[in-house]
């Protein structure tokens, strides 16, 4: 792969300039057999509060729209090219107040503790730094009993993926096991895993302890 593809392919990390605004455009469209699969082993109540991490082009802060209509979604990413995208895609609900879109990092994430009943993480975890405290970070803006769900494109048994890492800058695989693992020690419970053998797709929800 060419010097100008491995530049583009770094906006999967942290879309920016032209090439991050393409990027967020086919993110949504191409990662829409994931989320549709990912969604089906989600479950939100009619008034949720709903935090998604890394929310890239806002396609799934829409289907989260759809499944709270009582409720609230905010998106935070740390790329200005995916907050705009997000903004637009769902700027009526922005307007109507149930949408909140906020530049930020997983590992300062600017919300008071316990705020949130239900937070996601689609196609981005490979990408948190230290990802234990970032899953702590989690964890503490989850009210309690509220669930952390994560929804990743492989399950690190695919070998195709090692090209991935050495292409974009900063892209980790992992395992059910490894990140139930992290998870574990972030404080979080109740972790159920559900993978896709065929197609290498993963998703895994987690609690926090009632209190």
């Amino acid at each position: 792969m060419n010097h100008t593809m491995k530049k583009f392919f770094q906006n999967t990390r942290k879309p920016e300039g032209l090439g991050g605004k393409i990027m967020v455009t086919v993110m949504n469209r191409g990662h829409e057999p994931l989320s549709q699969w990912g969604f089906s082993y989600l479950t939100l109540k009619y008034n949720d509060s709903v935090l998604d991490i890394g929310c890239g082009g806002g396609a799934n802060i829409a289907k989260l729209l759809k499944r709270c209509p009582g409720g609230t979604v905010t998106g935070v990413d740390y790329s200005q090219v995916s907050i705009d995208k997000a903004a637009f895609v769902n700027r009526k609900a922005v307007s109507a107040g149930r949408c909140m879109l906020v530049r930020g990092s997983v590992s300062d994430i600017p919300f008071e503790d316990e705020t949130f009943n239900l937070v996601t993480a689609f196609e981005t975890v490979y990408f948190w730094p230290d990802i234990v405290n970032s899953f702590r970070s989690v964890y503490h803006v989850l009210k309690a009993d509220g669930t952390f769900f994560i929804c990743n494109e492989t399950d690190g048994r695919n070998k195709s993926d090692e090209n991935w890492v050495s292409i974009i800058q900063g892209f980790t695989v992992y395992t059910a096991d490894q990140l139930t693992s992290y998870l574990n020690e972030a404080g979080f419970s109740g972790i159920k895993t559900t993978v896709d053998t065929d197609r290498h797709w993963m998703c895994i929800s987690a609690k926090k302890n009632g209190q």
